[in-house]
């Protein structure tokens, strides 16, 4: 089968080239990886930030995550027995993204957009809910939240290096901007991804400002 890599991330945005923070350094919350192989199969991932990790769990050693017995419904087995889900990291990128494009949503909305519009990014219904927990109540209050998608200013600086390389590469990242009005932006084009044999899909995102 043809290798297929598809990489979409979600971002919110300003409407210019800034970094992903209020400071120089953009910090991603909550990245997460799932594995979907088609049958058991050996998996290793690391990470190659242009900045530090902060946080990983399990713990993301000098070589990365090595060596985990990844099955078909996702679930992790790691060499020392430990039983995962995902694997999750968060730190800090030197970067400035990519704003032209995206979306002005009524904080009051956001849940029902992040519905629509994650599956059509390529995240499953468990992928989709767990987003929606952990960024809700961060953005429902707000007037507005200022939405993007993007893609090479986040994988450039957040290089995912993968042991065998899946068919199916999904990166959604999310940052995204308080804001007190609405403000006018050219809407992106979203191309949906199809899932296709080994899968791998990730998700996260980063407040601006």
């Amino acid at each position: 089968m043809k290798k297929r890599i598809l990489s979409l991330l979600l971002v919110a945005l300003c409407l210019s080239f800034v970094a992903c923070s209020a400071c120089d350094s953009p910090a991603p919350e909550k990245p997460i990886l799932y594995f979907y192989p088609e049958e058991d199969t050996i998996v290793s991932a690391k990470l190659e930030l242009n900045g530090q990790l902060t946080c990983t769990y399990p713990e993301h050693g000098a070589d990365g995550w090595q060596d985990y017995l990844a099955k078909p419904d996702g679930t992790l087995i790691s060499p020392d027995g430990g039983e995962y889900y995902a694997l999750y990291w968060e730190g800090e990128i030197e970067a400035s993204m990519d704003f032209t494009k995206g979306f002005c949503v009524e904080g009051s909305q956001t849940a029902d957009f992040l519905a629509e519009m994650l599956p059509r990014l390529g995240l499953n219904a468990r992928e989709v809910n767990e987003f929606i927990i952990y960024w809700l109540p961060q953005m429902q209050g707000n007037a507005y939240n200022l939405i993007s998608f993007q893609t090479d200013a986040y994988t450039d600086n957040a290089k995912l290096i993968l042991s065998p390389e899946p068919d199916t590469l999904i990166r959604v990242f999310m940052a995204w901007k308080a804001v007190d009005q609405p403000i006018g932006i050219e809407p992106q084009t979203i191309a949906t991804p199809e899932r296709i044999g080994f899968t791998v899909v990730e998700w996260g995102g980063c407040k601006v400002g």
